[in-house]
């Protein structure tokens, strides 16, 4: 299994708008991109009018940049891409990671206006003009993903160069995204069965499966649903509910945005994981999923200095002692049992140190090959795991995508009652 499922759910596309109509007018002209450090970019304005603002971060793929402007990962933050030329196939219906573009502004070398792809809609600039983002191109990339490396992520704005006054005025009043619940703003709010009745290729039912949503994927949700029958669940569904009204067999728990220790909805979905655990119940977390699983295993989740945010990030699995290359897509992290918080950011923000919300053990299985992090943890004599990384990542290396086989292997060994 690789790629993108085609089979499966209708899921929300980003990109439907471009087929049903031009989008409204955009920006353009001289613009400015301001740090809250004190650096300075010149650029072209393109997307939607305004201005843009959050944390400044930036992501090296070379390709993607329709699934990481969709992907709910990067709501509250400015996305720099470091690849150059973005935009050069365009817009496609279906390859979409939401219905919607999340970065609160775009950072591009250059934005391609003459896409050249048989499939495509429309350009990037159509798709942040119709999802009312911002966007600025001409700048340096280069420098500021230098910069960031070199300092750690930053606060910026941009917009129009006269308005430069207000930018600044608007920087100095900005405050972290972290401090938001940017969990409430992606997740979904009611329970949603994707495939209800699902069956194997002999008609056997595919155990049910509840899908914590923090800021799900698409590719995510047709991968689970290629393995199971899903519910597609906010993040605060309490346990007991999803057992006594649902009867579900397993239970997973999404990627999504921001600091997994923020008292919002994440901390919600956090007691379910545990509660989960601690009933024995096959359990598995991908990227936030993973760091809730980690606070509630008593580990501290910290912020690190710029992240991982790409397609090639080398991962280490300490059991098989094999490199898996991986799409990665956060700024935070679980730190290390031994060692500690390793690449972390000068500010030092960390969540406090707290008591598990299981019974269970937990070692670190994954660790990332360039700098040492937490890249996932396996659960001690519990059909549980969590990884950090993205096995469902489209486009990107597929190494990682076994692991959607994994967990369902250890779903079949728990219902009939044995150890995965």
């Amino acid at each position: 299994m690789s790629g993108h499922l085609r089979a499966g759910p209708d899921l929300p596309d980003a990109a439907t708008p471009l087929s049903l109509g031009p989008p409204p007018e955009g920006a353009n002209g001289p613009g400015v991109l301001l740090t809250a450090d004190g650096q300075r970019y010149e650029g072209l304005l393109f997307g939607a009018r305004g201005h843009g603002e959050g944390e400044l971060v930036f992501t090296t793929g070379m390709m993607g940049f329709q699934e990481s402007l969709t992907d709910p990962s990067f709501a509250g933050q400015v996305l720099t891409f470091t690849y150059p030329l973005i935009g050069n196939y365009g817009v496609h219906l279906g390859r979409s990671e939401s219905g919607r573009v999340w970065p609160r502004g775009v950072v591009v070398r250059h934005a391609m206006q003459d896409p050249d792809h048989r499939d495509s809609i429309g350009t990037v600039d159509d798709l942040l003009r119709h999802h009312g983002v911002p966007g600025i191109e001409a700048v340096d990339t280069r420098a500021i993903t230098r910069h960031v490396r070199e300092l750690g992520t930053v606060l910026c704005v941009f917009g129009p160069v006269e308005d430069e006054g207000r930018l600044q005025a608007r920087l100095a009043d900005l405050t972290s995204p972290d401090l938001e619940d940017l969990v409430d703003e992606v997740s979904t709010r009611e329970v949603v069965a994707l495939n209800p009745g699902a069956t194997d290729d002999l008609g056997r039912a595919l155990p049910r499966l509840a899908a914590l949503d923090c800021g799900v994927k698409n590719n995510i949700l047709r991968h689970l649903c290629h393995h199971f029958e899903v519910l597609w669940c906010p993040p605060e569904t309490p346990f007991e509910a999803l057992t006594d009204t649902y009867g579900i067999d397993a239970l997973f728990c999404s990627n999504g945005p921001g600091d997994p220790a923020h008292p919002g909805r994440a901390t919600q979905a956090r007691a379910t994981l545990a509660a989960a655990v601690q009933a024995g119940l096959p359990v598995m977390g991908i990227c936030l999923g993973h760091q809730l699983m980690g606070l509630a295993s008593g580990l501290q989740t910290y912020k690190m200095r710029y992240g991982h945010r790409g397609a090639n990030q080398p991962v280490l699995d300490l059991v098989e002692r094999r490199v898996w290359i991986t799409s990665q897509n956060h700024g935070f992290a679980v730190a290390d049992p031994e060692a500690g918080m390793l690449a972390a950011h000068p500010s030092g923000a960390s969540s406090p140190k707290a008591t598990p919300q299981h019974d269970a053990d937990v070692v670190v299985r994954y660790v990332n090959a360039n700098d040492r992090t937490v890249e996932g943890l396996d659960l001690v004599g519990r059909p549980a795991f969590t990884v950090q990384f993205h096995p469902e990542a489209c486009p990107g290396p597929h190494d990682a995508a076994p692991l959607f086989e994994r967990f369902r292997q250890m779903v079949d060994a728990h219902l009939r009652g044995g150890v995965a």
